[in-house]
């Protein structure tokens, strides 16, 4: 698994991979991602709108589209099977991970799919170059395989309160988690799901320059939880992005694919 790659290592290869700029912000920021994105990007990137792929059918946020949906999108892109892929954003909640897990779950090589750590913070931080001009690429065929042993619905769930067959670690912060904080979305209870344990993202991402911590340290924070380490991790979170920043943490640490619950508190904490 190549999970992260850096600012370095980018700027050293831009034309020999696909770069997907995939910012997403939350609502109540009102900030235009699109519009960011045509001021300023990185050389070669084209947007990837983590709405418009999402599926456009569900009235929950951010749930995996269908196979075929996402081979036209994808295909549309020009980018083939054998492509490496780097995904950055410029986001509070760090949407490219998103967009990483969504293309491991539809079966692109875990060596081809990675995120550039730091982002465009650390980009921008490094006076690194950008442009607003788009890059163009002729439409591709791409093919897709999807593992469904890595997402989990909401009957799986409510399985495993009972059975506890897996454990259950929740992104967001800890005042969301234990109830002491409203929801974002007015028509979401507070609280958490019954057994589930907590790890704040931002505990995993150091503050400077966005990166991710070192597999020591990413190791230590999921210690503090006492998990059991007989059972296979899961994560959830507000609306299935944010989840994902503790399936790739947890991908450097073990090498192995995420799995996320994809309606996360935005299914589960419905009033």
């Amino acid at each position: 698994m190549k999970n992260l790659v850096s600012t370095n290592w980018l700027a050293n290869n831009l034309d020999n991979v696909r770069i997907l700029d995939a910012s997403w912000h939350m609502p109540n920021t009102k900030r235009n991602t699109l519009r960011e994105f045509q001021n300023a990007h990185i050389k070669n990137s084209n947007f990837f709108d983590l709405e418009k792929t999402s599926d456009q059918n569900s009235l929950l946020p951010h749930m995996l589209p269908d196979a075929k949906y996402w081979e036209e999108t994808v295909s549309n892109l020009g980018i083939k099977n054998s492509d490496h892929i780097i995904v950055y954003d410029n986001s509070d909640v760090m949407s490219s991970c998103r967009i990483w897990y969504n293309f491991l779950y539809f079966g692109h090589s875990p060596d081809l799919i990675s995120v550039l750590n730091g982002g465009l913070k650390k980009w921008l931080i490094e006076k690194k170059e950008t442009v607003n001009y788009d890059k163009y690429f002729s439409k591709s065929s791409y093919a897709v395989t999807e593992d469904l042993s890595m997402v989990l619905n909401k009957n799986q769930i409510n399985e495993n309160i009972k059975n506890k067959t897996f454990e259950l670690i929740d992104a967001r912060s800890e005042e969301r988690f234990h109830g002491l904080q409203l929801e974002p979305r007015k028509e979401l209870k507070s609280g958490n799901i019954e057994g589930s344990k907590n790890v704040p993202f931002m505990e995993l991402i150091n503050e400077k320059d966005n990166t991710f911590k070192d597999k020591r340290e990413l190791g230590l924070v999921f210690e503090k939880l006492q998990l059991d380490t007989n059972k296979h991790k899961a994560f959830t979170c507000g609306s299935g992005v944010t989840a994902c920043i503790l399936g790739l943490a947890n991908s450097i640490i073990s090498g192995k694919n995420p799995v996320i619950y994809d309606g996360s508190w935005s299914e589960y904490g419905l009033k």
